[in-house]
Order: C-alpha cells, then sequence, then structure tokens
C-alpha cells in the first residue's frame, strides 16, 4: 500500500482528496498544526502527524513513510479582505510550505517518488478585454504581474528545487472549484437558497471552473503517472460566465422560483477591496494539455456538475 503524504488535508479539497485516494487503497498522512488532531491513532488511515511550516517543523517519520508529497498548503485568499499583512500570510503561506519540503526531502533519506503541489489560475492576470473572444490560458505562458500572479509565480518556484533530487514535479494550476462544502459556490448557494440569483458585477467575466471530484481526480491522475510533469490547469472544458454559472444554481436549487440581481461593481470593491476586483476577472483557461494525458472529465458541463452536486444533494 502506497502512502500518500497531504499538506493542507484538513480543507475542503484536501478532505475529498483524502476520501478517494482511501477508496483507490491508498494510505494517506496528513500533516497539521494541529496539535488535537495529530494526537489521534498515527495507525489510522488518515493518519495525522504535526507540522508546522513558519517554524520549519515536521514529522521526519511521517515525510519517510511517504512515497507521494500532495501540497495543498495555503491561507484561504477569501477569506479576509487583502490587508498588507494579510497578503504577507496568504504568500508565506504557500512558500514557507514549498521550502519546507524541498528542504527536509534534501537533507533526509526518504522514498518519495513525485510531489503534486497546488497553484491557482491566478498566475495568468486575465483574460484581453480588446479580444472578443478570448485566447485561453496556457500552461507556457508568463505569470501577471499582480499580486496573485507573483503569488503564484513565487509558489512555484518554492517547490520547483525538488527536481533538482530526483523528485518528478506536477504543479496543478487550478479554476475555480465547485463544491458545496465551501469555496464560491457555497457562497452564491447562500443567496440563491432565498431565491435570488446574485449576478457580480456585469455578469459577463468568464470562469474557468471545476467540480471537486474532476480536481481530486487531477491529483491522482497526476499522481499514478510518472510521464506528467510542470504544469497542468485544471479547469472543465466548457468555462461560462458569472451569470450562466448564477442563474444556473439557482435554476437548480430553486427552480423557476427565483429573481435576478446584480451586484454592482462598485459595491464589491467597497465591500471587499482588492479581492472585489478578483471576482470581477474574467479567466479562461485551456486545459488540452491534461487532457492530452489521458485524463477525462466526469463532469465536463455545468449542467452535469450542478446535477451532481445540487441534485443529489451534497451536503453544504
Amino acid at each position: 500500500m502506497a502512502t500518500v503524504l497531504i499538506t493542507g488535508g484538513t480543507g475542503i479539497i484536501g478532505n475529498r482528496l483524502t476520501g478517494l485516494l482511501i477508496e483507490k487503497g491508498y494510505r494517506v498522512v496528513i500533516l497539521t498544526r494541529n496539535q488535537k488532531v495529530t494526537n489521534k491513532n498515527i495507525n489510522s488511515n488518515p493518519a495525522y502527524a504535526k507540522w508546522n511550516p513558519a517554524s520549519s517543523e515536521i514529522d521526519l517519520a511521517a515525510l519517510q513513510e511517504a512515497d507521494y508529497i500532495i501540497n495543498l498548503a495555503g491561507a484561504n485568499i477569501a477569506e479576509k479582505r487583502w490587508t498588507a499583512k494579510r497578503k504577507v500570510i496568504i504568500t508565506n503561506s504557500r512558500t514557507q510550505s514549498g521550502d519546507l519540503i524541498v528542504k527536509v526531502l534534501k537533507e533526509n533519506a526518504n522514498k518519495v517518488k513525485a510531489v503534486i503541489n497546488a497553484s491557482a489560475m491566478g498566475w495568468y492576470g486575465e483574460d484581453n478585454p480588446s479580444e472578443k473572444e478570448p485566447r485561453p490560458f496556457t500552461e507556457g505562458m508568463p505569470p501577471a504581474a499582480d499580486f496573485l500572479g507573483t503569488t503564484c509565480s513565487n509558489w512555484e518556484k518554492s517547490i520547483d528545487p525538488v527536481t533538482t533530487i530526483g523528485k518528478r514535479l506536477v504543479k496543478i494550476r487550478t479554476g475555480l472549484v465547485l463544491s458545496l462544502r465551501g469555496g464560491a459556490l457555497k457562497e452564491l448557494a447562500r443567496p440563491a437558497r432565498f431565491g435570488i440569483a446574485a449576478i457580480l458585477g456585469s455578469g459577463k467575466q468568464i470562469q474557468s471552473w471545476i467540480h471537486i471530484d474532476d480536481l481530486c481526480r487531477i491529483y491522482i491522475h497526476a499522481l499514478e503517472n510518472e510521464e506528467l510533469h510542470g504544469a497542468y490547469n485544471a479547469a472543465a472544458p466548457k468555462p461560462v460566465d458569472n451569470k450562466t454559472l448564477t442563474v444556473e444554481l439557482a435554476k437548480k436549487m430553486k427552480g423557476s422560483f427565483y429573481i435576478v440581481l446584480y451586484i454592482p461593481s462598485f459595491i464589491l470593491k467597497w465591500i471587499f477591496g482588492a479581492m472585489g476586483r478578483e471576482l470581477l476577472k474574467s479567466i479562461t483557461l485551456d486545459n488540452h494539455r491534461i487532457h492530452s494525458t489521458g485524463f477525462r472529465f466526469i463532469f465536463p458541463s455545468l449542467e452535469s456538475a450542478l446535477n451532481d452536486l445540487v441534485l443529489n444533494n451534497e451536503s453544504a
């Protein structure tokens, strides 16, 4: 039984990924800063081990047990306003994790075959507004010069040195993750439960989305296929605009009993500050590279994704 060490494993993606890995017969060890959790039975599946990237602490026994590492660690970018202090936390929570993983793999005997590292579509910035049909972003494009682009660039640079010690590295640049257990869709579902489809700004901004199960399957696909190296965009084949996403969610939840409400751009910027501008960005991801590796989406269309999440009553 191969062992997968997961950082950030207690979040919505980590939780679902852990479940799918265990279903496939893997042993999972989750690295966490929560001391209460690490006191659980080490022989359980999943097991929990202690780490703290800020202080360079890690359970070396857990590291030496691992065949693979999946690094999901990073502060939630949507949890709070982007003050100067919060931006430092967002960046450091990602780069310190990568730095620590590289350090301990270099300095300690281990059997790790591959590292699968989270990244995000924030790498690319936004679609060119002068193009009627935006050119989708491909993995070879450079990072944007804005905060998220710089953060993603530093995030990936922090983990890149594992390739110098013979570890296979895959970086997953993730689109908008659809899950009713957390993230953007859960927030959109709140007004939808009251019959309100809350459109952000004009609603024309393109949102490259992915069902949480397909995202987790990409991680497993990357783990199991040795030919995968480098960056891959993780987004479904059919991106949609914000209005379509919001209205279709309301329809699934309330049938025809909903109203459309536009939230003006200036209100979003006033409430959320710099993060509010991110809600209005149009980002179109190209997913041909991951598709070319043989990966196939279970939920390629928004309708199929929402049918699974809403009609099959995914718990919120």
